[in-house]
């Protein structure tokens, strides 16, 4: 009797595992994809750089291979782009759209995008500051930086940007444009901090799954896409 009991109620539970699965597939996607694998990563370069301040067998290679395609007049390109990655383009940019959003007073993507901005920006100085990773010297950069490199916050900043915004126009007709402007915008910003000498790629790839990874975490909280689902209806 308790046996049949137990197997009923158990079947029943599997029954209703297998309706919420099913019916929250898309977001726990979005969490193995956006969320868990972006953190395995971090945390696996982390560690590396904790326990090892050599870093990866790989980051010198790539750099010397990048810097053998240096010429002055790519030294003066690379110097001018790479600051979009801030002040010049990240800044400026995340402060128009947190205006439009305010005066169109969509509280709920403002608050999302104001969020994983700031909050990405408190990530990135706490682990510079806790993992205190030295800037790669192999040459002489034509635009050398003096506080500690790891995660990059020039990657850390396009990223996050680039991720918010994808995440706010997804299902739009600007979703596609966003991704695939923002990850060429994302590319270039992480090949300056390369060429220029001031990251190992480590960096650039932690700045990258950090960013992924806390935009679509506070997505997942505030869930910034029901205002548009709310509008459609």
């Amino acid at each position: 009797m308790f046996n049949s009991a137990f197997w009923r109620y158990f079947q029943s539970f599997l029954a209703f595992l297998k309706h919420l699965i099913v019916r929250r597939r898309a977001s726990l996607l979005l969490l193995l994809i956006g969320v868990f694998l972006p953190l395995q990563i971090f945390g696996e370069l982390a560690e590396e750089v904790w326990e090892n301040e050599g870093g990866f067998a790989w980051d010198v290679p790539i750099l010397i291979a990048i810097h053998s395609t240096a010429r002055p007049q790519i030294d003066v390109f690379a110097s001018t782009l790479t600051k979009l990655g801030v002040f010049w383009g990240v800044f400026p940019l995340a402060t128009a759209i947190a205006l439009f959003l305010f005066i169109r007073r969509r509280w709920r993507e403002l608050a999302y995008f104001v969020t994983t901005l700031l909050g990405s920006i408190l990530i990135n100085r706490t682990a510079k500051t806790l993992l205190h990773r030295v800037r790669p010297h192999l040459w002489e950069s034509p635009a050398p930086e003096f506080d500690y490199g790891f995660p990059s916050g020039h990657a850390m900043s396009s990223m996050t940007l680039v991720a918010a915004l994808v995440i706010l126009t997804w299902g739009s007709r600007w979703g596609i444009l966003v991704l695939i402007t923002g990850g060429l915008f994302v590319l270039a910003i992480g090949w300056t901090r390369l060429y220029l000498g001031v990251h190992y790629p480590s960096d650039i790839l932690a700045g990258w799954t950090a960013s992924v990874a806390w935009a679509t975490g506070v997505s997942l909280l505030i869930k910034p896409y029901r205002t548009k689902q709310a509008s459609v209806e």
